[in-house]
């Protein structure tokens, strides 16, 4: 009976288990688009706008907006984060600012955020700032 437990214990001593992970880095990719034409903006007044939202568990978002203003990457830049609570607040405020103004575009925006955290709920509001921009045409450079 001796002999079996120490046979069993040295199957077992070298018996096991590897993984083997092999991969290259990847470089990031990054596209440049060049024109030769320019857009005239005209600046007009300061406009501002504000949205909110609650975020429940830290990724579950729940707002009353449903536009938002595209092309502008407000998590991270380009990353993926699902963790991000502020991104779509943030673009809802924008969308309302150029909505409300008739803007093409923000000139300078500054976003100021407020988030109130009760540890599983927490509270997000965005005030975007702004110049109202308005393109005017466009010229060959």
């Amino acid at each position: 009976m001796k002999k079996l437990a120490l046979l069993a214990t040295v199957a077992l001593g070298l018996s096991g288990c590897a993984s083997l992970n092999q991969g290259v880095p990847a470089g990031a990719l990054q596209a440049n688009v060049y024109t030769n034409q320019s857009a005239n903006v005209q600046v007009g007044q300061k406009v501002t706008a504000d949205s909110s939202a609650n975020v429940i568990f830290g990724f579950i978002t729940l707002s009353e907006d449903s536009k938002f203003a595209d092309g502008v990457s407000y998590a991270g830049q380009g990353a993926l984060n699902l963790l991000d609570t502020t991104g779509a607040v943030k673009s809802a405020a924008a969308y309302k600012a150029m909505k409300s103004s008739g803007a093409d575009v923000l000139v300078a925006p500054t976003y100021i955020t407020e988030i109130e955290d009760f540890f599983v709920f927490k509270k997000v509001k965005v005030t975007v700032s702004a110049y109202k921009g308005t393109i005017k045409g466009f010229t060959q450079k």
